[in-house]
């Protein structure tokens, strides 16, 4: 059986959004067919609109989703139909070289739906990040799917899949930011944000929030800033110093992703301190530093994808964290939009006025 449903199509690099109706086919083996309840805008959804993450175009975009599963197909045991799920970008092999070493956030293999998802016409859709969520259903591979609590609204519980997994994954799983340390995060959006709260959350007894709105400042204090620099008034790794005793922050997390806020990160840790790149980059830029530096001052400089997390095992502590009230998922959703409102959104984002716009299926 093909499933007609509608969905949010980018057709052509640059050019806005359109809602389709897409054919969805039943799940094959291993496959999971999803009903989605609610999907963020992210701004990888906006790189794939863009040409920035390949030109695979059409791309059926949204990836931030929770839902219902509907059906799944031959061999599937993780989940079954009824259950309430988050979906992951990322599903581990179980038998690539990084997931044999016990590293399977790292799977160089991860596993998606086989079967496209088309438009009318028969053209392949290419799902973003194996997901394509920005659909009333979407086809993904079963182990994609994480079963979580009811007691999250899809809502808040969708933004797990990717952003506050992300950010929150940054500060505790790469910064291995723990109690009585230091961290700055550069960058207040969505990501940023959630990798105050997860510094908070580990113990982190003073953290540090840079953005050049202040707007983002004080939405930051929310989830845990102690203290906020606006860095179009001042020099950001300047004011992180004075702020740590001269010294620089244990821990910074970057999550812009542009080479001028890298390189202050880079300044703005503590000799021996940990640097965490989270923001994005596009496939053009570059970073230069001096050798020298980056010998005499030690510590590390890490990447983090997709927060290094393993999603089974941290989906569902993010949400019990929500559900003691130690983590305000709800906080990060600015609004909620119907399915024809993304375009909207994307520009809301690239202006700066919300944490996550939510689209909430009907």
């Amino acid at each position: 059986m093909v499933h007609e449903v509608k969905g949010v199509v980018a057709r052509s690099k640059g050019q806005p959004v359109t809602v389709e109706t897409i054919l969805v086919p039943d799940p094959g083996p291993g496959e999971a067919l999803v009903a989605i309840q609610a999907c963020g805008v992210c701004h990888t959804d906006l790189h794939y609109r863009e040409g920035g993450i390949s030109d695979d175009f059409p791309f059926l975009l949204g990836h931030e989703a929770a839902g219902t599963v509907e059906a799944v197909g031959e061999g599937v045991t993780n989940v079954a139909p009824g259950d309430y799920v988050v979906i992951a970008w990322r599903a581990p092999c179980g038998e690539c070289r990084s997931c044999l070493r016990g590293r399977p956030w790292y799977c160089f293999n991860s596993l998606n739906a086989t079967q496209p998802m088309t438009l009318q016409d028969g053209t392949p859709l290419s799902p973003a990040l194996g997901i394509g969520a920005f659909a009333e259903k979407t086809l993904v591979a079963a182990e994609q799917c994480v079963k979580v609590d009811r007691d999250a609204p899809p809502e808040a519980a969708g933004l797990i899949g990717c952003g506050i997994m992300a950010g929150f994954g940054a500060a505790v799983n790469t910064g291995n930011v723990s109690r009585g340390d230091t961290v700055a995060v550069i960058g207040c959006g969505g990501v940023g944000n959630a990798a105050i709260a997860g510094a908070n959350v580990a113990g982190a007894r003073r953290i540090i929030a840079v953005d050049v709105d202040d707007r983002k400042l004080e939405a930051a204090k929310r989830f845990g800033a102690t203290d906020t620099v606006n860095a179009r008034e001042q020099d950001p790794v300047e004011a992180i110093r004075e702020m740590t005793g001269g010294n620089g922050a244990d821990v910074v997390i970057e999550a812009v992703g542009r080479p001028e806020t890298y390189e202050q990160g880079f300044y703005a840790r503590d000799h021996a301190g940990t640097l965490v790149q989270v923001g994005v980059p596009t496939p053009e830029m570059q970073i230069q530093l001096p050798l020298l530096e980056l010998f005499g001052r030690g510590g590390a400089l890490k990447s983090s994808w997709y927060g290094d997390c393993l999603p089974t095992r941290d989906f569902p502590i993010l949400i019990d964290l929500y559900k003691q009230g130690k983590l305000d998922l709800e906080g990060f959703v600015s609004e909620t939009i119907p399915i024809d409102a993304v375009e909207d959104a994307f520009h809301k984002m690239e202006r700066g006025e919300v944490l996550r716009s939510v689209v909430v299926m009907e």
